[in-house]
C-alpha cells in the first residue's frame, strides 16, 4: 500500500515539476527571442535609415563602412539593394536564393523582422528584412543575417540552471511525498498490524497516536475496544480456567467416595457399574487436565503475541540443544509404547548440534503429547523421532508408519475436541495437538502435520535456528540427513 500510495504521489510530484520547467523554459526562449529580434530589428532599421540617405545622394561609401562596421562587430552578413547596384558585407553574398527572395519581398514593400522562437540544440542563422525609401515608392531593402548561436549558448545555460533547479525540486517533492505517506500510512500499517493481532490472540496493546487527526481518533477508537475484547475474551479464559481448577475438589471427593463405596459392593454386575463410573470420572479428569493445559499454552502464546504493542518484557528462552529433551522424552515413553507394541526409534543427533529458543519445559511437554498420540493413535508402529535442520529452521519430528490422517482430518486435527471418527472408542479429549499447536506459536514456532513416508503421520515442530548456529555452515552428513 506504501509503494501504491508512493508512486501516485511521485508522478504528480514529478507531473509537476515537468510543467513548471517546461513553462520557465518556453518563458525563457520566448524572452531571448523577443531580445534578439529586437537589437536585430534596431540594427536592420538603422541600416535601412543610411540606405535611404545613400539613395537619396548617391554616396555609397558611408553606407558600406556602416555595413562594415555592423559586420565586423556582431559577425553577421548585411545585403542591400540600391538602384546603383547590391553592396554586402560580412560575407554574404546577395546571389544566394534566400536573400535573393527577401530582396524580392522587400521590393514589393513586404517587412519581416520575426525570428523562429530558439532552440537550445538548433543550428544555422534566419534571414530579416526590411524596405526603404519614400511613402509612395520604394527605393530597395535591406537583409540582415541574423547569428543566433549566442543566444542559444545563453539558452542552454538557462535550461541548465532550470534543469538543476527541477532536479532539486523534484528531489525535495519526493522526500515530501516519502515523509508524507510514512505519515498517514505508519497508524495503518500499525493499525492492521494491531487488528491481526487482536484477532489472533484476543488482545492488542495500546496504539501511539500520531499522523492525521482523523487516523489518531481512529486509533484511541480502536485501542478502547481492543482493551474492551481483550478483557472480555481474557475473562473468559480466566472462567474457564478457575472453574476447571475448582471443579478439580469435589471431582477429587467423589473418587473417593468411590473408593469407599467399591469396598461396599457385592455383587460382580454392581462392581462393574462402579467401574464404568470410575471409568467417566477420569475421562471427566482428562478434560479438566486438558483443558487447564490449554489454558495455560492460550495464555502464554498471547502474552508473547501482544509483547511488541504493549511493551512488555518476558525472560526470552537462552538458545538450547532440543536433542537430549527429545531423549529425555522418548525414555519416558518406552513403557507405554511397549504395553501398545510400538517400537521407538530416536534418530542420531545432528552434528554440530541445533539449538533453538524454546523453554526445555515446554519443549518436552510438547514432544511427550505429541509420542503420546503417535503411540495412543498408531498401536504396533515404529514411531521415530528425530532432530534436523532444514532451510534455515530446526526441526522437531515425531513420525510413525500407522495409518496417518487424511488431509482434511489433518486440517481439523488442532481443532479444540476434535477427534477422527474411527478413534472414538480410544480415550482422549482432543485438546493434545491444540495445546502443542498453542505452545509452539509462544516459543515462535509452529506445528505442522504431513503425511509420512510411505504411509503414517509426521508431526513437525519447526523453529527458526538459533543465530549462533544459523549462521554456521552444516557438516555433509547433517545435509544428508536433512535431504533425506
Amino acid at each position: 500500500m506504501r509503494l501504491r500510495v508512493l508512486g501516485v504521489l511521485s508522478v504528480l510530484c514529478l507531473l509537476v515539476v515537468f510543467l513548471v520547467s517546461g513553462t520557465i523554459l518556453g518563458s525563457a526562449a520566448r524572452e531571448l527571442t523577443q531580445e534578439v529580434q529586437i537589437n536585430r530589428a534596431a540594427s536592420l532599421n538603422r541600416l535601412a535609415q543610411v540606405a535611404f540617405d545613400a539613395a537619396a545622394d548617391g554616396d555609397t561609401v558611408r553606407l558600406q563602412r556602416e555595413m562594415d562596421t555592423y559586420s565586423g562587430l556582431y559577425g553577421e552578413g548585411v545585403v542591400v539593394r540600391l538602384q546603383q547596384g547590391i553592396l554586402a558585407s560580412g560575407g554574404l553574398e546577395g546571389d544566394r536564393p534566400d536573400v535573393r527572395d527577401a530582396l524580392s519581398r522587400a521590393g514589393l514593400n513586404v517587412t519581416d523582422t520575426a525570428l523562429a522562437p530558439l532552440q537550445p540544440f538548433g543550428s544555422g542563422s534566419e534571414l530579416i528584412f526590411r524596405p526603404f525609401g519614400s511613402a509612395s515608392q520604394v527605393l530597395g531593402g535591406v537583409v540582415l543575417d541574423v547569428h543566433l548561436e549566442t543566444a542559444r549558448q545563453k539558452l542552454r545555460e538557462r535550461w541548465l540552471l532550470v534543469g538543476a533547479a527541477a532536479v532539486a525540486l523534484a528531489a525535495v517533492l519526493l522526500l515530501a511525498a516519502a515523509r508524507v505517506t510514512s505519515w498517514v500510512l505508519r497508524p495503518v500499517l500499525r493499525l492492521n498490524s494491531a487488528v491481526t493481532e487482536l484477532a489472533r490472540t484476543g488482545r492488542a496493546g495500546r496504539l501511539p497516536e500520531d499522523g492525521p487527526p482523523e487516523l489518531r481518533e481512529l486509533s484511541r477508537s480502536f485501542g478502547a475496544m481492543a482493551r474492551t475484547v481483550g478483557a472480555s475474551i481474557e475473562s473468559q479464559r480466566q472462567l474457564i480456567a478457575d472453574t476447571s481448577h475448582q471443579l478439580r475438589n469435589p471431582i477429587g471427593a467423589l473418587r473417593l467416595r468411590l473408593d469407599v463405596l467399591q469396598l461396599e459392593l457385592q455383587t460382580t454386575r454392581e462392581r462393574e457399574a462402579a467401574e464404568n463410573v470410575m471409568a467417566e470420572l477420569e475421562r471427566v479428569e482428562d478434560i479438566l487436565d486438558g483443558v487447564l493445559k490449554l489454558a495455560a499454552a492460550e495464555h502464554r502464546a498471547s502474552e508473547d503475541s501482544a509483547r511488541p504493542f504493549s511493551g512488555g518484557s518476558r525472560p526470552a528462552a537462552q538458545p538450547a540443544d532440543p536433542f537430549p529433551v527429545l531423549q529425555g522424552e522418548v525414555e519416558r515413553a518406552a513403557p507405554a509404547a511397549g504395553r501398545a507394541g510400538c517400537r521407538l526409534l530416536l534418530a542420531e543427533a545432528p552434528v554440530p548440534p541445533a539449538e533453538v529458543a524454546c523453554h526445555p519445559a515446554e519443549l518436552g511437554q510438547m514432544v511427550g503429547e505429541l509420542l503420546a498420540n503417535a503411540i495412543k493413535y498408531a498401536p504396533g508402529a515404529t514411531v521415530t523421532a528425530a532432530v534436523r535442520r532444514h532451510q534455515g529452521r530446526v526441526l522437531v519430528e515425531i513420525s510413525d508408519d500407522g495409518p496417518g490422517l487424511s488431509e482434511q482430518e489433518r486440517t481439523n486435527a488442532a481443532t479444540r475436541f476434535w477427534r477422527a471418527p474411527r478413534h472414538a472408542p480410544v480415550p482422549g479429549t482432543g485438546l493434545g495437538m491444540t495445546i502443542v499447536g498453542e505452545l509452539a506459536a509462544a516459543n515462535g514456532g509452529r506445528l505442522v502435520l504431513a503425511e509420512a513416508a510411505p504411509h503414517g503421520l509426521s508431526a513437525r515442530l519447526e523453529f527458526p535456528a538459533a543465530p549462533s548456529v544459523a549462521d554456521r555452515p552444516a557438516s555433509g552428513a547433517e545435509r544428508g540427513l536433512a535431504d533425506g
